[in-house]
């Protein structure tokens, strides 16, 4: 799809090609004479590929933009900006781009295309700080569900606490991959928005430029959030596997008093089934009351004694 948003001399100052055709890129390409990367180019890594000025054209790239929360695959996002016109390429529709469309249409004083390319970076960071928000409070609610609902004062919920356990933590997971996107895109974010201020300065206005700076100050603090989030979430994780692991040691350690204290009466039940032909026992007329009773008494003296120790 190829869309074309103007000033208000109409004047095309942003086209935005989202998953466009080839006749599409063919068409701009000629218009501009310039050429417009494709998605594999666009997904590079290496920084001599994201950033880069050829003829007057700052072309500078995202490999992984998502809308986070989506389970979509990350795709890549391309800007091409001059004094005169910027181009983005994406192959996936994204709200920040549709936000930046309908606030700088909506917006009284349409500017030029560095504008109109600062107006993106803004919706992306708005976004971004919206689901760090979000972020934030579902890890709340999870550190709840954690550390409070299945405490050891509720012990006895244990069994119906795991399914919400096993929630909490596949929940987990998806917020530290959530997390992993955003740092992604800000860090990419960051290393663009000074390369555009150093090479866009001689044609940007103040005001743009301001505005990129203020963009850049924000990217700061959302880092600085996002780690700390990302450090939380590892932070439950642990949590709920050291919940996991103390249950079981729980369970190992059931297993075991019990295999102790089964071995007094075995034994006793051993010595009696002995196939002796004189045992005295036998003769006794109490004789199996008593067995009843020692068989009995080994296994509370011991059970005493465990109590005793704290172990149950």
């Amino acid at each position: 799809m190829l869309d074309k948003i103007a000033n208000d001399q109409h004047k095309i100052i942003w086209i935005d090609l989202c998953d466009p055709t080839q006749s599409e890129i063919h068409d701009v390409e000629k218009e501009f004479d310039l050429h417009i990367p494709s998605r594999q180019e666009l997904e590079a890594i290496e920084t001599s590929s994201r950033l880069q000025v050829v003829n007057h054209f700052i072309r500078v790239n995202l490999p992984s933009t998502l809308h986070v929360g989506t389970r979509e695959w990350p795709t890549p996002v391309g800007f091409i900006l001059s004094a005169t016109i910027l181009i983005t390429i994406r192959f996936q529709e994204l709200p920040s781009f549709e936000a930046a469309k309908q606030v700088f249409q909506n917006d009284k004083h349409k500017g030029d295309s560095a504008d109109a390319f600062t107006h993106i970076l803004e919706q992306m960071i708005e976004v971004g700080a919206d689901i760090l928000e979000r972020t934030s409070h579902n890890t709340t609610n999870a550190s709840h569900d954690i550390f409070c609902r299945y405490s050891r004062a509720n012990k006895r919920m244990s069994k119906r606490s795991q399914p919400r356990l096993r929630t909490v933590l596949y929940n987990l997971g998806n917020y530290g991959e959530n997390l992993s996107q955003i740092r992604s895109i800000q860090l990419g974010l960051q290393r663009i928005i000074p390369f555009v201020l150093e090479n866009g300065q001689s044609w940007m206005s103040q005001t743009v430029q301001t505005r990129l700076n203020t963009v850049l100050k924000d990217l700061e603090s959302l880092i600085d959030f996002e780690l700390h989030l990302t450090n939380r979430v590892q932070f439950l994780l642990d949590a709920i596997l050291g919940f996991t692991n103390t249950e079981q040691n729980d369970v190992f350690k059931v297993l075991t008093i019990v295999s102790v204290i089964g071995i007094p009466p075995t034994f006793i039940a051993s010595w009696y089934g002995m196939n002796f032909h004189f045992i005295p026992e036998y003769a006794w007329a109490h004789g199996y009351f008593y067995v009843i009773f020692l068989t009995t008494l080994s296994v509370i003296i011991p059970l005493i004694w465990f109590i005793a120790r704290g172990w149950l």
